[in-house]
């Protein structure tokens, strides 16, 4: 959509303009979406049944919303999609400290405008994305970041501390006709958090020994970690009170939402095979319900999204010394992703010196998951057999594909490696030998096939 043509406030009452609050704007616009079957948050998976229905209903309701969630489960993507929901262009006063209306002035000096310039009064247009404004809620934050404050430089320009015009607005007013988010909100000081009481309940704000009467027109959202959890603080039970809807977000419920998130996210540079992932998605899955780990604090999102770029860049770099000319991931790199990603989760005090052996644990349950929910039905037989007969397979993080599929022993008229890169749908050399090679796992963890592990090789034997 093209920015709208009118420059002047005569201009825009000529176009027939309507002025809206942002409530009734979001409002309009969400219904309109669902009325036409388009989807208004695109790119959440898991909270179609539950987040979703109740975010909505907030939004209609037109009530200032604080998601609950532990950490990586999507709170800051659902807010920073609320913007979508904004008109994609809306006027403001040109110059305006607060980007006000131009139906709608609110400060001395754009009241002063508009009654000197009339249908002149210069208008420009801000995009919905200029309208949603973040912040991240830390100790330091202070009320004159969020709320305002005199500016120094304004009364040393000659203007009475007594002068309205002197104050310098915070984060919230300059948010006027927009969406503003704070992330993390128990962080914020609880005497910073009482700053907030009037913005969000009387919608005005007090600065010094000021009381501006603004009628500021702003939704305030905000996401935070359960009480239970986080130590750094909390939401002071007044500030809880003006939000008309508390929220809680969960991790994804179905493997299918947690493999999505997973594609979404995960910046891959090398082919990652739908089987690792998914291995990848029921491993995070696993450590969500083990009791070794400390579940108030979760597992984020991000533990497999991180585990995906690093399997992904364990291809690449065995591509790079080796000289493959396509880097695609093998279940021998999951070994490297848990490596590196258990600083990502926290244990429980009584598990200690353990922490390894868990994780390892917990992947090959997930491997042999994914194993049983592919493989169900295949007969390992002749290959278990040639094996058991003196036929060995070697893999590794820096052995090749070829060289895997070179090392297979030979099974006759058998088609069983036909059929295993069937089922995962394996095309390519690097494809068919990482199927390969999760087969042989799963004949392992099903105690049918030996294996040995070092030196950077892996034989099956």
């Amino acid at each position: 959509m093209n920015r709208p043509e009118p420059t002047t406030v005569g201009a825009l009452r000529s176009s027939g303009h309507e002025l809206k609050t942002v409530r009734a704007e979001i409002r309009d616009n969400l219904l309109s979406a669902l009325r036409e079957g388009r989807d208004p948050w695109p790119g959440l998976h898991g909270f179609e049944t539950t987040v979703i229905p109740q975010l909505e209903r907030a939004l209609i309701a037109g009530h200032d919303i604080v998601l609950l969630g532990e950490r990586g489960q999507g709170k800051t993507r659902l807010l920073r999609t609320l913007s979508g929901l904004l008109d994609e262009w809306s006027p403001v006063i040109e110059g305006s400290e607060l980007g006000e209306h131009p139906f709608e002035p609110l400060t001395a000096e754009s009241i002063r405008r508009a009654a000197e310039l009339g249908d002149d009064l210069p208008v420009v247009w801000k995009s919905r994305e200029e309208r949603y404004v973040e912040k991240l809620a830390t100790p330091d934050t202070s009320v004159a970041d969020l709320i305002g404050d005199v500016d120094p430089m304004k009364v040393a320009e000659g203007r009475s501390l007594g002068d309205p015009e002197t104050i310098h607005f915070g984060l919230i007013p300059r948010s006027h006709r927009g969406i503003v988010a704070i992330n993390e909100l128990p962080d914020l000081a609880e005497r910073i958090q009482v700053a907030m009481l009037n913005v969000m309940e009387e919608r005005d704000i007090q600065i010094r020994g000021y009381v501006l009467r603004l009628p500021l027109d702003v939704l305030v959202v905000a996401s935070a970690n359960p009480e239970d959890y986080t130590n750094r603080g909390r939401i002071i039970t007044p500030l809880k009170d003006r939000f008309g809807a508390e929220i809680r977000t969960h991790y994804p419920t179905e493997l299918s939402d947690e493999v999505a998130v997973i594609r979404q996210e995960a910046e891959l540079g090398a082919d990652v095979p739908d089987h690792l992932v998914e291995i990848l998605a029921r491993f995070t899955r696993n450590l969500r319900e083990s009791s070794a780990v400390d579940q108030r604090s979760g597992v984020s999102a991000r533990f497999a999204i991180a585990g995906a770029e690093t399997i992904a860049a364990a291809a690449v770099h065995r591509a790079a010394r080796q000289g493959e000319e396509a880097a695609v991931a093998r279940p021998v790199d999951l070994e490297t992703a848990v490596d590196v990603l258990g600083g990502k989760i926290e244990f429980e005090s009584g598990e200690e010196g353990r922490e390894d052996e868990i994780l390892d644990h917990l992947l090959r349950t997930a491997t042999a998951e994914t194993v049983r929910a592919h493989f169900r039905g295949v007969d390992f037989g002749v290959l278990v057999e040639a094996i058991e007969n003196g036929a060995m397979v070697t893999t590794g993080e820096q052995v090749t594909a070829r060289d895997v599929l070179a090392g297979l022993p030979a099974l006759g008229e058998s088609e069983l490696y036909d059929e295993i890169c069937d089922r995962v749908g394996a095309t390519t050399d690097g494809q068919r030998a990482g199927a390969i090679e999760l087969a042989l796992e799963g004949l392992y963890l099903a105690r049918r096939v030996s294996k040995e592990s070092g030196g950077g090789e892996t034989i099956y034997g």
